[in-house]
């Protein structure tokens, strides 16, 4: 069932809140707001599952905030993504599936290396123009394997979805980064609530946790979406790279 409240102490909900701010903030600007938000939910000593569910549930609210904030802005078109927003509803349906079938044991050793694996992708990545470039794959064959592929990671794991999908864009579409950044929104907000149904299902969510996180994911994200219009997207990285190593490592230490 869903869990209405838990042991959670009033300043962890204050600072997870706080966190889902910063988080939505990020999110809407590179990506990888997750990578804040679900490591914290840990910190927190909630369960895997559940941290997972919370966490999906209140990501699809700060999603929602850029990917409307985009429209508006006449930043987004819809209309190229549908394939790809098919393909990532299929992917986070196994994904969800599987992680779900996981234990918690499992799990908590996981975790961490996936979490290190992502730290490793910020870190070693080069540099992305904000200028179009030539496009090295078909969008068919773009919205088959990627959509699909990050739609699985994004069900199974998460955090940092968005900034793969963003690379994806530019890497072998050619997207400048604005254009990329605005395309993933609605990826991931596919992705994400796919994945959210499955786990609110499964009874894997605190509620009220959920619902705080969520407003103020939504008011992070329309800040961050702003200033993805205006400035781009060029102080995030280190922020998502410390952030992860040392969760990461705590979890190992822990496991």
């Amino acid at each position: 069932m869903i869990e209405l409240s838990s042991e959670i102490s009033t300043s962890t909900y204050l600072i997870l809140t706080a966190v889902a701010f910063a988080a939505g903030f990020v999110s809407a600007i590179a990506g990888g707001g997750g990578i804040i938000t679900l490591p914290a939910l840990l910190w927190a000593g909630i369960p895997p599952l559940d941290a997972l569910g919370t966490n999906k549930f209140q990501s699809v609210f700060g999603t929602l905030s850029s990917t409307v904030n985009f429209l508006q802005k006449g930043q987004l078109q819809l209309k190229p993504l549908w394939p790809g927003l098919i393909a990532a509803i299929f992917g986070s349906l196994v994904g969800t599936w599987t992680v779900t079938r996981l234990g918690g044991e499992d799990l908590q050793i996981l975790l961490p290396i996936l979490l290190i694996a992502i730290a490793l992708y910020f870190a070693l990545s080069p540099r992305i123009s904000d200028i179009d470039s030539k496009p090295r794959m078909g969008t068919g064959v773009f919205n088959l394997s990627v959509g699909s592929g990050v739609g699985f990671y994004g069900g199974f794991f998460g955090p940092g979805m968005g900034s793969i999908y963003a690379l994806a864009f530019a890497a072998l579409l050619g997207y400048n980064m604005r254009r990329a950044t605005a395309s993933t929104k609605p990826l991931v907000l596919a992705t994400n609530t796919t994945s959210m149904i499955l786990f609110i299902l499964g009874g894997h969510l605190l509620l009220w946790l959920a619902i705080s996180m969520s407003v103020a994911q939504f008011c992070g994200a329309r800040i961050g979406s702003n200033l993805v219009i205006s400035r781009g997207i060029q102080l995030i990285r280190p922020i998502l790279i410390l952030t992860t190593v040392a969760v990461a490592v705590k979890l190992l230490l822990e496991a």
